[in-house]
């Protein structure tokens, strides 16, 4: 393949020149980053090291309006621009209530009694068709709370059922309410009819419409109560009700909204058991056919959070470049934009560079094999269809569901040689049902880790004496396989579990802030690609920490030693191999068929 870095000392190669099918939304005539040569063609035996000279102006790419949305066009160097406006915003005073709400026994907050009138009020009008001002209340939105206020008061702790005001506020609107409501909202709310003191039919009758709603019915009555479901429960419903078809008015046709937000918002409040988040994990492996399988000795796969990073440098797009410099091989997933964060991801940053980030499985592939990247980004839109129908669902139930959590353990291509699994988690109680389900996965090795904003990068910053509690950033656990046995898991695979708090400065990294980001895209890639050509500074120590840090925890070839792992990341980003990688990414992944 025709190198990209022409070794002539005066060339010059841009972003906008190594694109041969420009990608439909971006045109980069103000977009690039040029990489100068030495004249000695920067050959490292030569005993100098390359120098590359990057300037990025990124923040002002063009767009081509044509297809493109008005919200796209905005300003596509910011995280929420990628919103599409095509998806209907909920009801913002709604949405605040589930932010307190929807959530686990210990974390909800009751309404107070202004806040609960208030929020009964609005959903009232809005059922009606009387709120003025206000986007109306969705079914999802309606479905979710009513969903959380029935599990409240089945089924959580007294601290955290229903505060005075709520109750005066639901003894006051729901005479009004069960006449104006739909009957599957009414369901949730009241499924025995128990809950409101009315005694209302409604909830105890109601079977839904349509065979496949029948089922959603009947493990929503447990669930409101509550209680758990079984692995091929899960399975079944979600393999009856989705994908969810959109229409134009931003509804969904085939099963009610209500309903099912009502279900994934209510099995996390619940706290998912094991089987139930196999189940999320496992329902749409088959959904575009057998899985590829890379010819490549190892491959590991990257489950970032989907939501993105609202605050800080987001790395692994950069790691994985840094990591195919010596044949360890990176999948990234993950969705262009996603609630509740709508934050930086790494289909953005590839996307605002001018990549394809439309790849199918087999296109990935191809990639992965490529001796010149071995890394690759596949988005959830084209891996698992289905799941992706329920992106305005998710805006619209606030809280993350259960698939938040599974969606990070995937494998949308697999490998002939040794698999890995890295993803990152926030909340504490998380870190073991993610290790279960890679050892579900059959993977030889897997890492969790505790980064900022719930991401998998480890920083480099001292942690701080005031810092909150729980598990601390950059919290790692996991396990890697053994070349002779000495703990045999149920499972029959010999593993080495490990669990550490990583100091970066144990490793000789001078303690730094985390370069922020602020939700701009563009600044992110800036951050990288500086950092790519060998400039130092603390997105570069990320890098190197996270491409070398990972390599030594998953138990990966040539990085027994820790310090040897960081060296040899040093070495990729230094030589303008991890680079030149990145560049080839952009322009091969417009090629391939």
């Amino acid at each position: 393949m025709k190198a990209l870095l022409n070794p002539e000392p005066s060339a010059f190669t841009s972003i906008s020149s190594i694109s041969t099918a420009k990608p439909r939304n971006l045109t980069h005539s103000h977009t690039q980053a040029f990489l100068k040569l030495p004249a000695n063609n920067g050959h490292l035996s030569n005993g100098r090291r390359l120098a590359l000279t990057t300037r990025a102006t990124l923040d002002s790419v063009k767009i081509d309006q044509s297809g493109i949305s008005e919200t796209d066009i905005r300003n596509p160097t910011v995280s929420s621009s990628y919103r599409s406006s095509n998806l209907p915003k909920p009801n913002q005073t709604v949405l605040d209530a589930q932010a307190r709400v929807c959530t686990g026994p210990t974390q909800t907050r009751p309404l107070g009694e202004d806040q609960a009138f208030k929020v009964l009020d609005t959903i009232y009008r809005s059922v009606k068709g009387e709120l003025i001002d206000e986007e109306p209340v969705s079914k999802s939105q309606l479905g979710a709370f009513f969903a959380a206020m029935a599990i409240r008061a089945n089924a959580f702790p007294e601290g955290t059922q229903w505060s005075e005001g709520e109750s005066r506020a639901m003894n006051q609107f729901w005479p009004l309410l069960v006449r104006a409501l739909p009957a599957d909202v009414v369901f949730i709310a009241d499924p025995e009819g128990s809950l409101m003191g009315t005694g209302s039919s409604i909830g105890p009758q109601f079977v839904g419409n349509g065979t496949r709603e029948m089922r959603l019915v009947g493990v929503l009555r447990e669930v409101l109560a509550g209680g758990h479901l079984g692995f091929e429960e899960v399975q079944g419903v979600l393999r009856d009700v989705l994908p969810l078809k959109s229409m134009e008015d931003g509804t969904s046709t085939g099963v009610s909204e209500a309903l099912l937000s009502a279900l994934l918002i209510g099995q996390r409040m619940n706290r998912e058991t094991d089987r139930e988040l196999k189940a999320y994990c496992l329902a749409f492996d088959d959904e575009l056919g057998a899985t590829p399988i890379a010819d490549v000795k190892s491959l590991t796969h990257y489950g970032e959070p989907y939501d993105g990073n609202t605050r800080f440098f987001r790395s692994t797009l950069f790691v994985a470049a840094v990591r195919s410099c010596y044949a360890e091989s990176s999948l990234l997933h993950g969705v262009e934009w996603m609630p509740p964060k709508g934050g930086v991801t790494e289909e953005q940053m590839l996307k605002f560079m001018g990549a394809n980030t439309s790849l199918t499985p087999l296109q990935a592939k191809i990639l992965l094999e490529d001796d010149e990247i071995g890394f690759a980004y596949i988005s959830q839109r084209e891996a698992r269809p289905s799941l992706y129908s329920l992106v305005k669902l998710r805006e619209h139930i606030k809280k993350r569901p259960p698939l938040a959590t599974t969606e990070k353990v995937q494998q949308f291509v697999k490998a002939r040689g040794k698999e890995a699994i890295v993803t990152g988690f926030y909340h504490e109680g998380y870190e073991e049902p993610l290790l279960m389900l890679m050892k579900r996965r059959g993977v030889n090795s897997g890492l969790v880790v505790k980064g900022e904003e719930g991401a998998l990068s480890m920083t480099t910053r001292l942690r701080s004496v005031n810092s909150s509690r729980g598990i601390p950033v950059n919290y790692c656990s996991g396990f890697r396989s053994l070349s002779m046995a000495s703990a045999c898991e149920v499972d029959g695979v010999s593993r080495e579990s490990f669990s550490l708090e990583v100091n970066a400065r144990d490793y000789g990294f001078e303690p730094t802030d985390t370069p922020r980001t602020d939700r701009s895209v563009s600044k992110n890639i800036e951050l990288g690609l500086t950092a790519l050509r060998g400039n130092k500074g603390p997105a570069y120590d990320r890098i190197v920490l996270n491409a070398g840090m990972v390599d030594h925890l998953l138990g990966c070839d040539g990085a027994e030693d820790i310090y040897v792992a960081l060296d040899r990341a040093r070495e990729a980003i230094d030589s303008g191999k991890a680079l030149k990688r990145l560049l080839d990414y952009i322009k091969i992944s417009n090629e391939v068929g």
